[in-house]
C-alpha cells in the first residue's frame, strides 16, 4: 500500500527556545540576598552552567531548578568567586544518581585545577571531561547551539562565552518543486539529509529557503573591555556583564583591578546595538547597585540592573514556520 504523505502548515505563536537563568550576581564575596556568579542555559532538553560559585547549589534550590542535568560546565576563570561552588555541585550531582559524563570547559591550567576540585569531591561516580582553552578564540558545539569563547581582559586570563542558537531555514515548496525534487525526499530533505537516487543527489539547499536570525547571548565577566568583547557582542539578543561599580569614584578601581563600570556597560550595549543588557557580579561594598538603574537607564535604556534569580525565555522571533511534513 503507498503510503501517503501529508502537508500541513502551523503558525507559531509563542516557542520558547532558550532559557536564562542568572542564578547569582555577586562578586567577590557572597552576601545575604546575593549569591556569586553563576549563570544556567536551557534549551531542548540540554543544560548548561556558566561559572560556579559559592552558593551556586542553593541558588538551583530556591529557583526549583536541579543540577542533576547539567551537561557541560563552562569557566571563565579560577577565581573564587566564580569557582568555590564547583566540588559541592559535583557530589549533589553524584547524590542525584547521576551517570552521564560532565564536561567542564575552562582556561589553560584547568587539569591542575580539577585536581584540586576533585580532591574535595570525591567519590563522583561519572566521568569528567575536560577542555582547555588556550586560543585567544575557540569555537564549538553542543548539539545545535553554537558556542564561541573568546579572550577577556582580567588581571588572569578569563574568557567571555558566546552562544548562537541557529534558527533552520523554513521549508520552500516553491523551490521544491521549481528544482523537481521528488515529494518523497521532501521530509527527508527537510531534515538535512541529502539522498541520491536514480544517478541524481538531491541536497536541503534544494527545498529549504533563506536563512533565518536566530537567537544570540553573551556572557562576559570579568573584564576591561576589548577588541574581542565589542566584535561578539554585536547587536546580542541579551548581554550579560558585569556592572561591578557604579560610583564614578571607583573607576580607577576598576581600571587597576580590570574590571568595568556599569555606565562602560551601558555604552558599549548601545555602541553595539545590543537588544537588552544585564548587569550583574557587583562589589560587595555596592550595597544598593540598583540605586543606579535611572542613570545607566539613560545612556541604555533596555538595561536591567539584574537581581539573583534573573530570568527570560528567548524565543525565535514570531512568524509563520516551515511545513509539517509527514
Amino acid at each position: 500500500m503507498r503510503q501517503s504523505r501529508v502537508l500541513c502548515f502551523f503558525v507559531l505563536k509563542f516557542h520558547c527556545m532558550l532559557e536564562i537563568h542568572l542564578l547569582g550576581t555577586g562578586g567577590t564575596v557572597p552576601l545575604p540576598g546575593r549569591w556569586l556568579t553563576s549563570l544556567l542555559l536551557r534549551w531542548e532538553g540540554k543544560e548548561l552552567l556558566v561559572d560556579c560559585g559559592e552558593g551556586t547549589q542553593i541558588a538551583l534550590h530556591s529557583l526549583s531548578l536541579s543540577c542533576r542535568h547539567i551537561d557541560t560546565i563552562l569557566l571563565t576563570h579560577y577565581h573564587a568567586d566564580h569557582t568555590l561552588g564547583l566540588p559541592g555541585l559535583l557530589l549533589s550531582m553524584a547524590k542525584a544518581d547521576r551517570t552521564e559524563p560532565v564536561t567542564i570547559v575552562g582556561p589553560a591550567g584547568l587539569k591542575d585545577f580539577l585536581q584540586g576540585v576533585m580532591a574535595m569531591a570525591r567519590y563522583v561516580p561519572f566521568e569528567i571531561r575536560y577542555i582547555e582553552l588556550n586560543e585567544r578564540e575557540v569555537s564549538f558545539n553542543i548539539d545545535d547551539l553554537q558556542v564561541s569563547a573568546f579572550f577577556l581582559r582580567h588581571s588572569v586570563p578569563c574568557y567571555g562565552y558566546c552562544f548562537n542558537l541557529e534558527r533552520k531555514p523554513k521549508f520552500d515548496v516553491e523551490a521544491a518543486k521549481k528544482n523537481q525534487v521528488p515529494l518523497k525526499y521532501w521530509s527527508a530533505l527537510q531534515k538535512g539529509e541529502t539522498i541520491e537516487a536514480d544517478g541524481v543527489t538531491y541536497t536541503p539547499d534544494l527545498v529549504m529557503g533563506q536563512a533565518r536570525k536566530g537567537l544570540k547571548v553573551v556572557y562576559a565577566t570579568d573584564t576591561r573591555i576589548n577588541p574581542l568583547l565589542r566584535q561578539y557582542s554585536q547587536k546580542a539578543d541579551l548581554l550579560i556583564t558585569e556592572g561591578m561599580y557604579g560610583d564614578p569614584e571607583k573607576k580607577e578601581k576598576a581600571q587597576d583591578n580590570r574590571h568595568m563600570m556599569m555606565q562602560e556597560a551601558a555604552n558599549l550595549a548601545k555602541d553595539n546595538e545590543v537588544k537588552e543588557l544585564w548587569l550583574t557580579h557587583y562589589s560587595p561594598s555596592m550595597k544598593d547597585p540598583y540605586i543606579y538603574t535611572e542613570e545607566i537607564q539613560k545612556i541604555f535604556p533596555h538595561t536591567i540592573l539584574a537581581h539573583d534569580g534573573q530570568f527570560t525565555d528567548l524565543a525565535f522571533d514570531h512568524e509563520e514556520e516551515s511545513p509539517c511534513l509527514k
